[in-house]
């Protein structure tokens, strides 16, 4: 069986610059509105793939495919 790409939670918040560490995620997840999949969500290491409606602060957010 194939394995999935996906990106955690944590590593997303940092990619868009929301925080600037794992750390400071772990620390300030709770501040942000974030929905996957219309429901609420606040664990860092949430995996997510590319087919997850990802909505942060009112923002939506599309994963793309590498490769």
């Amino acid at each position: 069986m194939e394995e999935k790409e996906f990106i955690t939670l944590g590593q997303l918040l940092k990619v868009l610059g929301y925080v600037q560490t794992g750390g400071e995620a772990k620390k300030r997840i709770h501040e942000f509105d974030i929905q996957i999949n219309g429901e609420a969500e606040n664990r860092r290491g949430r995996k997510l793939y590319p087919e997850d409606e990802i909505v942060i602060n009112g923002e939506v957010i599309e994963l793309e495919h590498e490769g």
